[in-house]
């Protein structure tokens, strides 16, 4: 089975057939950076990079395009609030965005353009589209006419446009042909950052930017358009509007991730803060969070919960586990080892990560009895598949990125040495049938937080979580 992916323009599962054979290029809408990143946001960046790694691991060159929205309605609105330039603000956000998606084991992307280092090629696009009769510029601002392309308009969310209402991305409509009509180009406000064009100066709306971006550095026809689903409309749906009205193909395949919900209750402000990636990542690690938002299907919803969150983290420290002791065992592991067939499948059917999970764990399981009967060669070949598995996944506990995300590396091998020396201890003192004292040991241990497992190859410990 080859990759096959839900379109969201298509409403259906579609093969996936790049523009380039071999090649695969993917845009995806990312941060609008007027307040750093909860989880919702950073869900969409840990889909798509599960997307790119399956990718790469399939033979696709991948060029990969992260935008960053770092100007707008929103950003303006809360400079002026605190008092400070707009770009303070952007700036900011921007690095607390860029924080969170490298702790979390993303994948950097090929290229991440600003929405404001792209004002000529803006520019270029609103001179295409007014040329051939889908703009006008009005009162110091440039609108799409959407009636003038009612014919597609509303293909990606599946509306008619007699049932949609007026976009709200202006203070009124007075310069529209028509209510629905939406800015390209948001002309000169006092207290607002400006650029000069041939309309006058002014700062660029939404939808524009991203079509500019995204053809400037994927191409006029590219193969993946991603965001959440609540990108579809209006942002998604004018962007694929205005590119094609320009004449450019734009993206071939649309992909959506669900949202994070937070049951019947709304996401208060107290409660958000709590799900700000740095008060998270006190509850559980990283690489635990990571797995949280990996594990449901992306085009699922994600019903937040403490409790859930803890299960995602002992689910993942169970693989863990067992990757930890088979290390022990086995110190050279196939990094080409073919992958479990169920594991290809999973993914190649629309990214099912839930499918390809429960393959890691079923290996995972079979390795820890292959372990229990010292079978070196069967522990050999599951450790392969499993640490392969989880490469794919961004969640190789003995990766880089895992290893050496904490900065306690000369620490554990203090720990490790000072560990060593009790455990001999306690191993005469069972040699000697003091078992009264090697409990004392075990159990003294175990207050420090230092959990002792007796195995086949002798004691090994790990810290209590």
């Amino acid at each position: 089975m080859s990759l096959h992916l839900y379109d969201t323009s298509a409403r259906t599962v579609r093969e996936f057939v790049p523009v380039e054979s071999g090649r695969a290029s993917i845009y995806l809408c990312g941060a609008t950076v007027q307040a750093p990143p909860h989880i919702g946001h950073i869900r969409s960046g840990v889909n798509f990079d599960v997307l790119r790694r399956w990718m790469i691991r399939s033979g696709y060159d991948v060029t990969f395009c992260r935008n960053v929205t770092d100007i707008d309605d929103k950003i303006i609105r809360v400079a002026a609030a605190e008092g400070v330039p707009w770009f303070v603000v952007a700036e900011r956000n921007q690095r607390a965005f860029t924080w969170a998606y490298q702790i979390l084991g993303c994948l950097p992307p090929t290229v991440e353009p600003r929405a404001t280092g792209h004002v000529p090629e803006m520019i270029e696009l609103m001179e295409r589209l007014i040329a051939a009769g889908h703009a006008y510029p009005a009162g110091g601002d440039v609108y799409f006419d959407v009636v003038s392309y009612a014919d597609r308009y509303g293909s990606l969310s599946n509306q008619r446009l007699e049932n949609m209402r007026a976009a709200g991305d202006t203070d009124t409509d007075s310069a529209k042909h028509d209510p629905r009509d939406f800015a390209l180009w948001k002309g000169e406000k006092p207290g607002e950052p400006t650029w000069p064009t041939p309309w006058g100066r002014g700062r660029p709306g939404w939808h524009l930017e991203c079509s500019a971006m995204a053809t400037k550095y994927l191409g006029p026809t590219f193969d993946i358009h991603g965001g959440g689903v609540d990108l579809i409309f209006p942002h998604h749906e004018n962007e694929l509007t205005q590119s094609q009205a320009a004449g450019d193909g734009f993206a071939r395949y649309w992909m959506h991730n669900g949202m994070l919900k937070i049951g019947a209750e709304k996401m208060s402000k107290s409660l958000g803060n709590s799900l700000l990636i740095p008060e998270v990542t006190k509850k559980v690690r990283p690489v635990e969070l990571r797995y949280y938002l990996a594990a449901p299907h992306y085009r699922s919803a994600i019903e937040y919960s403490e409790e859930a969150l803890a299960e995602a983290a002992a689910a993942y420290q169970r693989i863990e586990g067992f990757v930890t002791r088979a290390a022990e065992v086995i110190h050279d592991v196939d990094a080409h080892a073919p992958l479990p067939q169920a594991f290809v499948d999973a993914l190649d059917d629309d990214l099912g990560t839930p499918q390809a999970l429960a393959v890691v764990h079923e290996v995972v399981k079979e390795g820890n009895v292959a372990l229990a009967q010292g079978n070196k060669e069967q522990v050999a070949r599951l450790l392969a598949e499993t640490q392969n598995m989880l490469d794919v996944l961004g969640l190789d506990p003995r990766s880089e990125q895992w290893r050496s995300s904490g900065d306690d590396s000369g620490l554990r091998a203090t720990v490790d040495a000072l560990v060593g020396v009790a455990l001999e201890q306690r191993q005469a003192a069972r040699a000697r049938k003091d078992f009264a004292a090697a409990d004392g040991i075990r159990d003294q241990l175990a207050r420090a937080g230092i959990v002792v497992e007796d195995t086949a190859q002798g004691p090994r410990w790990e810290l209590s979580r």
